[in-house]
């Protein structure tokens, strides 16, 4: 990679020189007269590493490297002057410089310091590469699929993290929306700090009001002690309301003064806290029905659904369910101390003919419960919940006795097909083989 090198000195001889002398290794150069104009290029950006004059009029070399350690601390400085002494080089290396030289410069010294503290900086720059590829990954490992729906979701909330804005998640119950939530904060700026969750419909409507904003003691029967409510527990960071439609119109208007004005009071207190906290928000009800029957405020609405993540039924990402299953499959085998090879055929077209009404949740459970139950190398048809493996015997491929094994096996892909509504990748999957296979079969048959 090409680093860009920052050369800031009042004296043009000398500015010029090092610049000459630096592009030679290779490095691209920008220069400054002074302090004021190297800060204004250092925060334009794209500067790897800082020489600077230690004495400079208006805004002095000390003032640049006490600027660049605090504001972007990942940049090296080397300090320069033409009044050397052992105090002020200890005083310079003791603010954060990389390195002291005194003037006249040796320019086959300067190389070597150079090229030391630039292998430094890339070493930094790709470790910071590879720490944010892992945040990314980490932040999605949970989150299975590989579909167009989830791959555009992945995008939007790759999209939204690094913004403040308020998120509305929404879907049926088990489609996966509080992963969805927690991958939005560990990519944002505030991963460092808390995501307070808060299951909005598992909480009576006084208990939540305590539960969000705090009380002060004695603000009702059994409040013992003041108590933080979850949005200061929250502030720096992100907070979850999963089921936000359950919430009564006292606390809407209440989280509604927190979207605008970051403000509230903790019940039975007149004291206003101020927060900042970023909202993350989630709902299995039609909220635009919800307003039109007067159950929930428009206008908070509005500010909840700055961004909308719409998590899609499982039944309407069926090539995900491969992926799904695998997963849990080896979660469970770890957990129940088996070795489960997989899935026969009949018990894998019962999984993917179903219609998955409790979603994620539902498939999850059934592996499970599959797992538990299997005591051969592959779970089979009778392993898996009743409700499941009735959806095999929905479709069954009839073949006549004396059927010859290559007309058997026609027969077994053209319906397996026609099942799949021409779908080729579920059908392969349906099937156990390949799609190079499955096209090349087709092709045989006349049906490609």
């Amino acid at each position: 990679m090409t680093f860009t090198i920052l050369v800031i000195d009042d004296e043009k001889n000398i500015r010029e020189g090092l610049a000459a002398a630096l592009e030679l290794d290779g490095y691209s150069v920008r220069q400054a007269a002074n302090g004021k104009e190297g800060l204004a290029q250092i925060d334009k950006g794209d500067i790897d590493l800082v020489i600077t004059d230690l004495r400079m009029p208006g805004i002095s070399g000390e003032e640049v490297l006490a600027r660049v350690t605090t504001e972007n601390p990942g940049i090296p400085v080397i300090v320069l002057t033409g009044h050397g002494t052992i105090d002020t080089a200890v005083e310079a290396m003791r603010k954060g410089a990389y390195d002291f030289l005194t003037k006249p410069v040796d320019l086959d010294h300067l190389s070597l310091v150079v090229k030391r503290a630039l292998g430094r900086r890339e070493l930094e720059i790709r470790h910071a590469t590879l720490k944010q590829e892992f945040d990314k990954k980490s932040s999605f490992e949970s989150i299975i699929g590989k579909s167009e729906k989830m791959r555009r979701i992945f995008q939007m909330v790759q999209k939204v993290a690094d913004s403040k804005a308020s998120v509305l998640i929404t879907g049926e119950s088990g489609t996966g929306k509080e992963l969805i939530a927690n991958a939005i904060h560990n990519l944002s700026p505030r991963k460092n700090n808390p995501l307070i969750k808060v299951h909005c419909a598992a909480l009576s409507e006084t208990l939540l009001e305590s539960e969000l904003f705090g009380h002060e003691k004695g603000a009702f029967t059994g409040a013992a002690t003041r108590t933080r409510g979850r949005f200061e527990l929250a502030d720096k960071g992100s907070i979850f309301l999963d089921e936000i439609g359950e919430i009564n119109q006292t606390v809407q208007v209440k989280i509604l003064r927190v979207l605008n004005d970051k403000r509230f009071e903790r019940v039975g207190g007149e004291e206003t806290l101020e927060v900042d906290v970023r909202v993350i928000a989630a709902t299995n009800r039609n909220l635009e029905e919800e307003i039109r029957e007067n159950r929930f405020r428009e206008d908070l609405f509005f500010r909840l659904n700055v961004v909308n993540i719409h998590m899609p039924p499982l039944r309407e990402r069926k090539e995900d369910i491969p992926l799904m299953i695998n997963s849990f499959l080896d979660e469970f085998n770890r957990e129940n101390n088996k070795s489960i090879r997989g899935f026969d055929a009949r018990s894998r077209a019962a999984i993917n003919r179903y219609d998955w009404p409790g979603n994620i949740r539902e498939l999850r459970n059934c592996i499970e419960s599959a797992v538990v139950m299997c005591s051969g190398a592959e779970i089979s048809l009778e392993d898996l919940p009743p409700t499941v493996a009735r959806a095999e015997e929905c479709d069954v491929i009839q073949i006549p006795m004396g059927t010859t094994m290559e007309e058997a096996e026609k027969v077994i892909i053209q319906q397996t097909l026609a099942s799949n509504q021409g779908n080729k990748s579920k059908t392969a999957e349906v099937l156990g083989i390949g799609r190079k296979t499955l096209h090349r079969k087709l092709e045989e048959y006349g049906t490609e």
